[in-house]
Protein backbone atom coordinates (compact mmCIF):
# COMPACT_ATOMS: atom_id res chain seq x y z
CA UNK A 1 0.00 0.00 0.00
CA UNK A 2 1.44 3.54 -1.18
CA UNK A 3 2.76 5.97 1.49
CA UNK A 4 -0.02 8.46 0.74
CA UNK A 5 -2.86 6.71 0.97
CA UNK A 6 -2.33 5.29 4.16
CA UNK A 7 -0.93 8.78 5.50
CA UNK A 8 -4.61 10.30 4.78
CA UNK A 9 -5.88 7.22 6.61
CA UNK A 10 -3.63 8.08 9.71
CA UNK A 11 -4.56 11.69 9.88
CA UNK A 12 -8.43 10.86 9.62
CA UNK A 13 -7.68 8.04 12.60
CA UNK A 14 -6.02 10.54 14.67
CA UNK A 15 -8.72 13.22 14.84
CA UNK A 16 -11.81 10.39 14.88
CA UNK A 17 -10.65 7.75 17.08
CA UNK A 18 -7.07 9.09 18.26
CA UNK A 19 -8.91 12.46 19.60
CA UNK A 20 -6.43 14.63 18.63
CA UNK A 21 -7.19 18.06 17.88
CA UNK A 22 -7.76 19.00 14.20
CA UNK A 23 -4.33 21.60 14.60
CA UNK A 24 -2.51 18.52 15.37
CA UNK A 25 -3.97 16.39 12.99
CA UNK A 26 -2.35 19.12 10.22
CA UNK A 27 0.59 19.42 11.48
CA UNK A 28 0.83 15.56 11.71
CA UNK A 29 -0.07 15.89 7.96
CA UNK A 30 2.60 18.17 7.16
CA UNK A 31 5.35 16.22 9.05
CA UNK A 32 4.10 13.17 6.60
CA UNK A 33 4.15 14.74 3.29
CA UNK A 34 8.16 16.22 4.18
CA UNK A 35 8.76 12.06 4.41
CA UNK A 36 6.91 11.87 0.24
CA UNK A 37 8.67 14.73 -0.31
CA UNK A 38 12.11 12.87 0.34
CA UNK A 39 11.59 8.98 -0.31
CA UNK A 40 8.26 9.63 -2.74
CA UNK A 41 5.28 7.97 -2.65
CA UNK A 42 6.45 4.53 -2.21
CA UNK A 43 4.85 1.47 -0.71
CA UNK A 44 4.99 1.36 3.41
CA UNK A 45 7.38 -2.12 3.25
CA UNK A 46 9.91 -0.15 2.04
CA UNK A 47 10.34 1.97 4.94
CA UNK A 48 13.61 0.47 6.70
CA UNK A 49 16.31 1.39 9.05
CA UNK A 50 18.44 2.79 6.18
CA UNK A 51 15.98 4.91 4.63
CA UNK A 52 15.04 6.42 8.12
CA UNK A 53 18.87 7.03 8.44
CA UNK A 54 19.04 8.90 4.93
CA UNK A 55 15.92 10.78 6.23
CA UNK A 56 17.21 12.24 9.51
CA UNK A 57 20.34 13.70 7.41
CA UNK A 58 18.23 15.38 4.65
CA UNK A 59 15.88 16.70 7.42
CA UNK A 60 19.31 18.26 9.55
CA UNK A 61 20.18 19.45 5.89
CA UNK A 62 16.89 20.72 4.81
CA UNK A 63 16.47 24.58 3.68
CA UNK A 64 13.26 26.07 3.51
CA UNK A 65 12.56 28.92 0.38
CA UNK A 66 14.00 31.55 2.38
CA UNK A 67 16.93 29.42 3.48
CA UNK A 68 15.98 28.61 6.86
CA UNK A 69 17.42 25.30 8.14
CA UNK A 70 15.09 23.01 10.26
CA UNK A 71 15.55 23.51 14.35
CA UNK A 72 16.33 20.40 16.32
CA UNK A 73 12.66 20.11 17.93
CA UNK A 74 11.50 20.02 14.13
CA UNK A 75 13.19 17.71 13.20
CA UNK A 76 12.27 15.70 16.16
CA UNK A 77 8.57 16.50 15.59
CA UNK A 78 8.82 14.73 12.30
CA UNK A 79 10.40 11.27 13.81
CA UNK A 80 7.68 11.36 16.22
CA UNK A 81 4.83 11.59 13.70
CA UNK A 82 6.76 8.82 11.65
CA UNK A 83 6.64 6.66 14.82
CA UNK A 84 3.42 7.65 15.65
CA UNK A 85 2.43 6.29 11.72
CA UNK A 86 4.42 3.45 12.01
CA UNK A 87 2.04 2.27 15.14
CA UNK A 88 -0.66 2.95 13.40
CA UNK A 89 0.73 1.22 10.33
CA UNK A 90 1.32 -2.21 13.42
CA UNK A 91 -2.05 -2.02 14.72
CA UNK A 92 -3.74 -2.40 11.10
CA UNK A 93 -0.93 -5.45 10.17
CA UNK A 94 0.67 -3.32 7.73
CA UNK A 95 4.46 -4.63 6.93
CA UNK A 96 6.54 -1.82 7.46
CA UNK A 97 9.01 -0.98 9.82
CA UNK A 98 8.92 -1.59 13.44
CA UNK A 99 8.30 1.70 15.35
CA UNK A 100 10.87 1.29 17.86
CA UNK A 101 13.28 1.35 15.49
CA UNK A 102 12.92 5.01 15.26
CA UNK A 103 15.05 6.37 18.10
CA UNK A 104 13.98 9.93 18.87
CA UNK A 105 16.79 12.78 19.35
CA UNK A 106 17.42 14.00 22.62
CA UNK A 107 16.24 17.70 23.11
CA UNK A 108 17.46 19.50 25.56
CA UNK A 109 14.38 21.64 27.05
CA UNK A 110 13.99 25.63 27.00
CA UNK A 111 14.89 27.25 30.56
CA UNK A 112 11.11 28.12 31.64
CA UNK A 113 10.39 31.47 32.39
CA UNK A 114 8.22 32.34 35.24
CA UNK A 115 7.22 35.32 37.23
CA UNK A 116 7.52 35.51 41.20
CA UNK A 117 4.09 36.89 42.93
CA UNK A 118 5.68 40.35 43.14
CA UNK A 119 6.01 40.41 39.80
CA UNK A 120 2.94 39.67 39.19
CA UNK A 121 1.73 42.29 41.33
CA UNK A 122 3.74 45.06 39.74
CA UNK A 123 1.91 43.72 36.09
CA UNK A 124 -1.42 44.07 37.80
CA UNK A 125 -0.87 47.34 39.15
CA UNK A 126 -0.15 48.81 35.80
CA UNK A 127 -3.65 48.12 34.35
CA UNK A 128 -6.29 51.14 34.45
CA UNK A 129 -9.13 49.77 35.93
CA UNK A 130 -11.52 53.14 35.24
CA UNK A 131 -12.32 51.63 31.35
CA UNK A 132 -14.08 48.34 30.57
CA UNK A 133 -11.29 47.08 28.75
CA UNK A 134 -8.91 47.61 31.63
CA UNK A 135 -11.28 45.29 33.89
CA UNK A 136 -11.75 42.86 31.39
CA UNK A 137 -7.45 42.69 31.16
CA UNK A 138 -7.48 42.51 35.27
CA UNK A 139 -9.81 39.63 35.45
CA UNK A 140 -7.75 37.74 32.40
CA UNK A 141 -4.28 38.03 34.51
CA UNK A 142 -6.03 37.34 37.49
CA UNK A 143 -7.51 34.22 35.91
CA UNK A 144 -4.56 32.73 33.97
CA UNK A 145 -1.83 32.85 37.32
CA UNK A 146 -5.31 31.61 39.19
CA UNK A 147 -5.76 28.67 37.14
CA UNK A 148 -2.91 28.14 35.35
CA UNK A 149 -5.67 27.68 31.90
CA UNK A 150 -3.78 27.28 27.85
CA UNK A 151 -4.51 31.18 26.20
CA UNK A 152 -6.44 28.89 23.81
CA UNK A 153 -8.80 27.51 26.87
CA UNK A 154 -9.23 30.84 28.16
CA UNK A 155 -10.62 32.72 24.93
CA UNK A 156 -12.93 29.52 24.19
CA UNK A 157 -14.31 30.02 27.59
CA UNK A 158 -18.24 31.65 27.53
CA UNK A 159 -19.95 33.35 30.89
CA UNK A 160 -21.71 29.95 31.60
CA UNK A 161 -18.64 28.16 31.35
CA UNK A 162 -17.17 29.76 34.65
CA UNK A 163 -19.22 29.45 37.95
CA UNK A 164 -17.75 32.16 40.28
CA UNK A 165 -19.38 30.78 43.21
CA UNK A 166 -18.24 27.12 43.42
CA UNK A 167 -15.06 28.62 41.75
CA UNK A 168 -14.57 25.47 39.74
CA UNK A 169 -15.78 24.74 36.56
CA UNK A 170 -14.55 22.05 33.56
CA UNK A 171 -12.31 22.60 30.62
CA UNK A 172 -11.72 20.80 27.19
CA UNK A 173 -7.95 20.72 26.74
CA UNK A 174 -5.79 18.97 25.05
CA UNK A 175 -6.42 15.52 22.87
CA UNK A 176 -10.01 16.96 23.69
CA UNK A 177 -9.40 16.10 27.44
CA UNK A 178 -11.65 17.46 29.89
CA UNK A 179 -10.29 18.65 33.27
CA UNK A 180 -11.51 20.55 36.31
CA UNK A 181 -9.80 23.82 36.84
CA UNK A 182 -10.21 25.51 40.38
CA UNK A 183 -9.89 29.46 40.89
CA UNK A 184 -8.84 31.81 43.36
CA UNK A 185 -11.52 33.83 45.38
CA UNK A 186 -9.76 36.79 43.72
CA UNK A 187 -9.60 35.93 40.42
CA UNK A 188 -13.42 34.95 40.86
CA UNK A 189 -14.25 38.66 42.38
CA UNK A 190 -12.20 40.31 39.06
CA UNK A 191 -14.69 38.29 36.56
CA UNK A 192 -17.71 38.79 38.31
CA UNK A 193 -16.47 42.73 38.10
CA UNK A 194 -15.93 42.82 34.46
CA UNK A 195 -19.22 40.97 33.83
CA UNK A 196 -20.68 43.41 35.69
CA UNK A 197 -19.93 46.05 34.04
CA UNK A 198 -20.92 45.05 30.05
CA UNK A 199 -24.54 45.82 28.86
CA UNK A 200 -24.26 43.26 26.32
CA UNK A 201 -25.68 39.83 26.14
CA UNK A 202 -23.29 38.02 24.17
CA UNK A 203 -21.86 34.65 25.34
CA UNK A 204 -18.18 35.19 25.45
CA UNK A 205 -16.47 35.63 28.20
CA UNK A 206 -13.55 38.02 27.27
CA UNK A 207 -14.58 40.53 24.33
CA UNK A 208 -12.80 42.62 22.19
CA UNK A 209 -12.97 46.36 22.02
CA UNK A 210 -10.34 47.20 19.30
CA UNK A 211 -12.27 48.49 16.12
CA UNK A 212 -9.56 46.33 13.93
CA UNK A 213 -11.98 43.47 15.39
CA UNK A 214 -9.55 40.30 14.97
CA UNK A 215 -12.98 37.83 14.54
CA UNK A 216 -11.92 34.24 14.98
CA UNK A 217 -15.29 33.19 13.28
CA UNK A 218 -18.28 35.57 11.57
CA UNK A 219 -20.80 34.41 14.20
CA UNK A 220 -18.60 35.43 16.86
CA UNK A 221 -16.75 38.47 15.75
CA UNK A 222 -16.07 40.10 19.30
CA UNK A 223 -14.45 37.17 21.30
CA UNK A 224 -11.03 38.09 22.09
CA UNK A 225 -8.47 36.23 20.32
CA UNK A 226 -5.16 34.54 21.75
CA UNK A 227 -2.76 36.83 19.92
CA UNK A 228 -4.30 39.85 21.60
CA UNK A 229 -4.04 38.87 24.77
CA UNK A 230 -0.67 37.90 24.00
CA UNK A 231 -0.14 41.51 23.30
CA UNK A 232 -1.67 42.57 26.28
CA UNK A 233 0.50 41.18 28.65
CA UNK A 234 3.16 41.93 26.82
CA UNK A 235 2.03 45.83 27.23
CA UNK A 236 1.43 45.27 30.79
CA UNK A 237 4.74 43.39 31.10
CA UNK A 238 6.79 46.24 29.60
CA UNK A 239 5.04 49.13 31.59
CA UNK A 240 6.19 46.76 34.89
CA UNK A 241 9.84 47.33 33.87
CA UNK A 242 9.72 43.41 33.40
CA UNK A 243 12.86 42.65 31.38
CA UNK A 244 12.24 38.73 30.51
CA UNK A 245 9.84 37.73 27.90
CA UNK A 246 6.20 37.50 29.21
CA UNK A 247 3.59 35.93 27.59
CA UNK A 248 0.08 34.20 28.58
CA UNK A 249 1.97 31.04 29.06
CA UNK A 250 4.18 32.32 31.23
CA UNK A 251 1.32 32.83 33.58
CA UNK A 252 0.69 29.24 33.37
CA UNK A 253 4.68 28.19 34.13
CA UNK A 254 3.68 30.83 37.03
CA UNK A 255 0.83 29.04 38.66
CA UNK A 256 2.63 26.05 38.23
CA UNK A 257 5.92 27.22 40.03
CA UNK A 258 3.63 29.05 42.67
CA UNK A 259 1.95 25.41 43.38
CA UNK A 260 5.13 23.54 43.89
CA UNK A 261 6.93 26.23 45.67
CA UNK A 262 4.47 25.83 48.05
CA UNK A 263 4.20 22.29 48.73
CA UNK A 264 2.16 20.77 45.57
CA UNK A 265 2.89 17.20 44.37
CA UNK A 266 3.54 16.70 40.97
CA UNK A 267 1.41 14.77 39.92
CA UNK A 268 -1.76 17.20 41.06
CA UNK A 269 0.30 19.76 38.97
CA UNK A 270 0.04 17.08 36.33
CA UNK A 271 -3.32 16.93 36.65
CA UNK A 272 -4.13 20.79 36.98
CA UNK A 273 -2.20 21.53 33.81
CA UNK A 274 -3.59 18.49 32.25
CA UNK A 275 -0.60 17.25 30.98
CA UNK A 276 -0.66 13.91 29.84
CA UNK A 277 2.82 12.51 30.58
CA UNK A 278 4.72 13.65 33.84
CA UNK A 279 7.44 14.26 31.85
CA UNK A 280 5.84 17.17 30.70
CA UNK A 281 5.23 18.68 34.25
CA UNK A 282 8.80 17.34 35.33
CA UNK A 283 10.34 20.64 33.49
CA UNK A 284 9.28 22.47 36.56
CA UNK A 285 11.20 20.42 39.43
CA UNK A 286 14.59 22.22 37.79
CA UNK A 287 13.10 25.94 38.55
CA UNK A 288 11.87 24.76 42.22
CA UNK A 289 15.29 22.95 42.93
CA UNK A 290 16.56 26.94 44.77
CA UNK A 291 13.50 27.05 46.86
CA UNK A 292 14.31 23.30 48.19
CA UNK A 293 17.56 23.91 48.69
CA UNK A 294 16.09 26.68 50.76
CA UNK A 295 13.88 24.12 52.43
CA UNK A 296 16.57 21.92 53.47
CA UNK A 297 19.34 24.58 54.97
CA UNK A 298 16.64 25.88 56.90
CA UNK A 299 15.36 22.32 58.11
CA UNK A 300 17.74 19.84 58.16
CA UNK A 301 20.17 19.15 61.25
CA UNK A 302 23.42 18.86 61.20
CA UNK A 303 23.66 16.27 63.50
Amino acid sequence: MFLSELILDFIEHLEVEGGRSAKTAENYRLYLERLVEFAGDITVDKIDSEMVRKYRLWLNRYKNPAGDELATITQAYHLIALRGFLKYLSSRDIDSLAPDKIILPKISRKQVTFLHYDEVERLLSNIDLTAEAGLRDRAIIELLFSSGLRVSELVNLDRDHVNTKRREFMVRGKGQKDRPVFISQTAADWVNRYLDARDDSLPALFLSYSRNNEATTSGDYRRLTARSIQRMISKYARLAGITKHVSPHTMRHSFATDLLMNGADIRSVQSMLGHSNISTTQVYTHVTDEHLREVYEKFHSDG
